[in-house]
């Protein structure tokens, strides 16, 4: 299909010449001869490109090119002048021209910004296309009733530029929801920085987040450009936040605040443009009260909560989300498409999912791969997704428990049985164990000690 072309001239001359030459070059070529007249071709045929003259009576060009950007952004506008200048030019540029081309024309100037026109929608649409796939990766899968109030926040939220917190569990699925928000919001075709706030060791907070110059410190052999000089005019998302130290968080808010950062090493503030998306698994409001959490910036960042509820609440969801991984392992892994039995699906909800949609994902993900039939079944579950269903080592655990006529001594038992298999799946990690059983981390170092 060949590319169309309007254009707007109150010159005959002008207007017959050009449509001959770029009828010659294989484009679809439309006329008109004032302002007024474009605009209603351009409503009936939405041309792809316009050639618009600056200087005629009635409309000008210059609201002309006005009436075009409100009402058809993505068509390019090429102005065409016998009276340039760098005035008229800038003020086309920032109404939304692609090109400005001078009287006389040059046909050869003219065919190469109308290619370089055309070849920049195509980019455009492109872009749209890949940031609609990104989208629909990143949509929230389901049809419960949070899953669905989940969605109405997001639209709701997405468009504006205001600050949002996101809370909810592990796995439930935050950065998805952070990613979707960008992918709905103005600033989607710009970057969206992620930021690990655990990872980031409060000694190299501020390189990190704000950059540095040359030769700021041992080691600095080179310029850095920090994370929210990388985010502007885009999003900045901040993961975890509540893992953040009370250093780095003042240090973080002071650039919230005044939207300015200073390179380590620098000497002039640099402006930014950002808009903030955090998430956390903490109840900030009692890491406020425990003093680990900074008033001022939960209040900062507080603008817009939103909240993702873990799938124990929205069981319903699952079927639907194991289709989706089930369809995604198949496309990933180029093997024949699987499908779960109505039995499976049913034991699977009866199941607490602690670890929520990741450990869905990473269930299903496993069994796509290694059940050998099309379809897979109960019997292809794990022991520990089966209800009621023990394996050696639990068994002889609880065993062991009940032989204990003693409640004190059964509790202490448990306790010791417990803590011991969690550090276990933590790698002795204390502060990861103490996080994942939803304890503070000094009252479970107590605990260890108190259990030998």
């Amino acid at each position: 299909m060949f590319p169309s072309v309007l254009i707007v001239d109150d010159e005959p001359s002008i207007v017959q010449s050009l449509s001959g030459l770029l009828s010659d070059e294989g484009y679809k070529v439309s006329t008109a001869f004032n302002g007024q007249d474009a605009l209603k071709a351009i409503d009936s045929d939405s041309p792809d490109l316009v050639l618009l003259d600056i200087w005629m009576p009635g409309l000008d060009g210059i609201e002309t090119l006005k009436e075009i950007k409100k009402y058809n952004p993505h068509v390019q506008v090429i102005i065409i002048t016998g009276h340039g200048t760098i005035e008229t030019a800038v003020k086309a540029t920032k109404l939304g021209a692609f090109d400005l081309v001078e009287k006389p024309l040059s046909i050869d100037k003219i065919i190469l910004s109308i290619n370089n026109a055309l070849n920049f929608r195509r980019l455009e649409e492109e872009n749209k296309y890949l940031r609609t796939k990104t989208f629909e990766k990143n949509s929230i899968d389901g049809n419960s009733e949070r899953t669905q109030e989940l969605r109405r926040n997001i639209e709701i939220a997405a468009p504006s530029d205001t600050w949002i917190l996101i809370r909810g569990e592990n796995g439930t699925g935050k950065e998805l929801v952070a990613r979707t928000i960008h992918q709905l919001s103005p600033r989607a075709d710009k970057p969206l920085i992620d930021v690990s706030c655990a990872a980031i060791p409060d000694e190299t907070i501020e390189s990190e987040m704000f950059g540095h110059e040359k030769g700021a410190f041992s080691g600095a052999t080179t310029k850095k450009v920090g994370k929210f000089e990388l985010a502007d005019n885009g999003t900045i998302f901040l993961d975890e936040i509540g893992d953040m130290s009370l250093s780095s968080q003042a240090k973080i808010l002071r650039v919230l605040q005044e939207q300015k950062i200073q390179r380590v090493g620098g000497s002039r503030p640099i402006s930014v443009s950002v808009r903030v998306i955090a998430t956390t698994n903490k109840n900030l409001e009692k890491e406020i009260e425990m003093g680990t959490f900074r008033e001022d910036l939960y209040y900062r960042l507080n603008v817009i909560p939103i909240e993702v509820a873990p799938l124990r609440e929205r069981i319903e969801d699952l079927p639907i989300l194991v289709e989706v991984f089930l369809e995604e392992f198949a496309v990933q892994n180029r093997s024949k498409r699987k499908t779960m039995s109505p039995s499976a699906i049913s034991m699977l909800s009866s199941y607490a999912w602690p670890g929520n949609v990741r450990e869905l994902r990473n269930l299903v993900e496993r069994l796509a791969i290694m059940v050998d039939k099309d379809v897979i079944d109960v019997t292809d579950m794990p022991d520990s997704y089966r209800p009621g269903a023990y394996n050696d080592e639990t068994f002889s655990a609880v065993s062991q428990f009940m032989k204990i006529d003693n409640f004190k001594e059964a509790r202490k038992a448990f306790e010791r049985e417990f803590i011991k298999r969690k550090l276990l799946q933590n790698e002795s990690n204390i502060t990861k164990t103490a996080k994942s059983i939803k304890v503070g981390r000094s009252y479970l170092h107590k605990k260890i000690k108190s259990l030998n």
